[in-house]
């Protein structure tokens, strides 16, 4: 299990062209703005599933849509804000 030290060390940006083949395979979630990266990739890392499940079922947590992905194939350098926690990527758009 991460602790937050080190899932902060993990954040880091990637473009999108190396985010593709996750989100192709659905390991991809989109954090929406209003939450902190952090704060989510923690509740994943420390299986808080009912906080989880809460923000799912708000929107706050998603899964690129095939509309979403084919936008982003057409910026070329598109960044995200990303931080693995296995299985997941989870990408936050800060850039933009």
């Amino acid at each position: 299990m991460l602790s937050k030290d080190e899932l902060k060390k993990a954040l880091d940006e990637a473009e999108w062209s190396w985010l593709k083949a996750h989100a192709q395979r659905g390991a991809v979630i989109i954090v929406a703005q209003s939450l902190l990266l952090l704060d989510v990739a923690d509740a994943i890392a420390q299986d808080a599933a009912q906080q989880v499940q809460k923000w799912i079922d708000q929107g706050f947590l998603t899964k690129p849509t095939q509309q979403q992905m084919n936008a982003w194939d057409q910026e070329s350098g598109r960044k995200f804000l990303a931080l693995v926690v296995q299985p997941y990527v989870l990408i936050q758009d800060r850039f933009h």
